[in-house]
């Protein structure tokens, strides 16, 4: 048995010192060795334990994509950091790096055994004939030609246990004993597992769906959620215990006018309704997120710009409710998403915190003393109107110099110079390399920081979730908007707010949505 201990950026254990500590309690637990990633983490787990070690050196290639120890150099660096095994990408994509030649050269010249990551009973074969001590089932279901493996499966393992005259182990995707015990019986020489031991919210989340099974089988309330999004109009269906059972989208007629747009709540809600009883769950309200601000107590569309023309007036809970036969609460879509995160995503157990949208525009919610902040006219929170230039670029809200136009998706592509179509195609560009495509992201990173230093400076929170499009796949982007931050706002390093990307996904508005209806029925008016 052989545990591995890793944990990606932004994740609560992401430090050297909690890998050991995990390494340590694994080895406590019966574990025979350790699987890790870089020197430094690999230096810490040395000290911890005197079990062996695989080591890995993870590197972002220009592609955008990671490769598992595609360097001599790291090879040799996680060496002298205490890695007794060194661990290669023999996949076809690795070989395409290069790895059956570094494979040999590890094993000549820094005196290791080396394993050989790959995914296919080909790939196993070409790496023992290459001289691999030991083969890894470690990338299949992660590679272009595997992708459709969803499950971890013991017949590959006693496939290429025949086929190779080297040890085989078997890891990835396997999440329960009885499945570490298949690949032992299948020819597998140790089993390696990870998140199933040291991410706790893999852990948690059986549990989390075994309470949700029997809240179902005993009659257990839903909520249904609908995000009413410029381009797709997202719904759901979050059960008592907080998870997104069933979801689906539809088109957004934004332009189409007020009468259309209501037909689309109503149709999106009639599908969401269908997916609860498909479920087998009783639903016992419904939340809707929508761009504009809205008055909650009426759920009424207090102002909209011309991005929902004709929006501005609209009736929606009064509308939804006639339609779905539910109690309806609606809540501005960034609103909403401040909610997701207070209920289930970081912010939970958070009394202070903003939430920040970045895609097409810019939004914003906060949460002051544990409650929602809407301001006396409903109009509190719009984050992406706050003027950050005089008299500068028109914005959609019929003023100039907002926030919105220097921090959204447009801003991010004209910062780059045009050279690409799309803010995702930005950050692409910079997750490979591109100077022009990062230097695009600092631009946008100063120009937000100037923005939410009013923020910081009005409310003080202990922490700034940044969600949406812009956000995701997107590392250069937090420990660019700290360094701005810091340099604007005083006593920076004394506040310890946290930045941090938001967690939950594309259907976050939907959770979010879900989320006011939730706070609705625990007090507030529905309608």
């Amino acid at each position: 048995m052989i545990v591995s201990c890793q944990a990606p950026d932004g994740h609560p254990f992401r430090d050297a010192a909690s890998m050991a500590r995990f390494a340590s309690t694994a080895v406590d637990g019966g574990a025979a060795g350790i699987r890790a990633n870089g020197a430094e983490d690999i230096a810490a787990i040395r000290a911890a334990v005197s079990a062996p070690i695989i080591g890995i050196d993870k590197q972002l290639m220009p592609d955008g994509r990671i490769l598992i120890t595609p360097s001599w150099e790291g090879a040799e660096r996680i060496v002298r950091a205490g890695a007794d095994i060194v661990a290669i990408d023999c996949t076809a994509r690795g070989q395409r790096h290069g790895a059956l030649d570094r494979l040999r050269r590890i094993r000549a010249e820094l005196g290791v055994p080396v394993m050989a990551d790959i995914a296919t009973v080909e790939e196993a074969v070409a790496a023992a004939e290459a001289g691999a001590d030991l083969v890894a089932s470690t990338m299949r279901g992660y590679t272009d030609e595997t992708a459709a493996v969803e499950r971890f499966e013991p017949a590959f393992i006693a496939e290429a246990a025949r086929a190779v005259r080297v040890p085989v182990l078997a890891e990835g995707r396997i999440g329960t004993p009885e499945e570490a015990a298949a690949a032992i019986r299948a020819g597998a020489f140790a089993v390696i597992v990870g998140t199933a031991i040291t991410r706790p919210e893999a852990v948690t989340r059986p549990f989390a769906q075994a309470v949700e099974q029997a809240a179902r089988q005993t009659g257990g309330t839903g909520l249904l959620g609908i995000d009413l999004g410029g381009t797709r109009t997202k719904f759901g269906v979050v059960s008592a215990a907080g998870e997104l059972v069933a979801k689906g989208t539809r088109d957004t007629p934004a332009h189409a006018g007020r009468e259309v747009l209501l037909e689309n709540l109503r149709l999106a809600a009639g599908e969401a309704a269908a997916l609860a009883r498909e479920a087998g769950i009783e639903c016992a309200a419904l939340g809707i997120a929508t761009a504009g601000w809205v008055d909650a107590r009426t759920g009424r569309v207090a102002y909209a710009t011309d991005n929902l023309p004709g929006w501005t007036g609209t009736p929606i809970a009064q509308e939804l409710a006639a339609a779905s036969g539910l109690p309806v609460a609606v809540e501005n879509d960034a609103n909403a998403l401040a909610v997701a995160e207070r209920h289930f995503g970081l912010a939970r157990g958070i009394d202070d915190f903003a939430c920040v949208t970045l895609g097409t525009g810019v939004g914003g919610g906060c949460y002051v003393g544990g409650r929602l902040n809407r301001g006396a006219h409903f109009f509190a929170n719009a984050l992406g109107h706050i003027p950050i230039e005089m008299e500068g670029a028109a914005c959609t809200c019929g003023r100039r110099g907002c926030l919105e136009q220097y921090a959204n998706a447009a801003a991010l592509v004209r910062y780059a110079g045009g050279a690409f179509a799309s803010a995702e195609e930005v950050i692409a560009a910079a997750n490979a390399g591109d100077a022009r495509a990062r230097e695009a992201i600092g631009t946008l990173a100063r120009y937000l920081g100037a923005g939410l230093a009013t923020l910081v400076q009005l409310l003080d929170p202990r922490l700034v979730v940044i969600a949406g499009g812009l956000a995701q796949n997107n590392p250069f982007l937090v420990p660019a908007l700290e360094s701005e931050l810091a340099a604007r706002v005083p006593v920076w390093e004394r506040r310890g707010i946290r930045i941090a990307i938001s967690e939950l996904g594309y259907f976050a508005g939907v959770l979010g949505a879900a989320g006011v209806a939730r706070e609705a029925l625990a007090g507030e008016a529905l309608g």
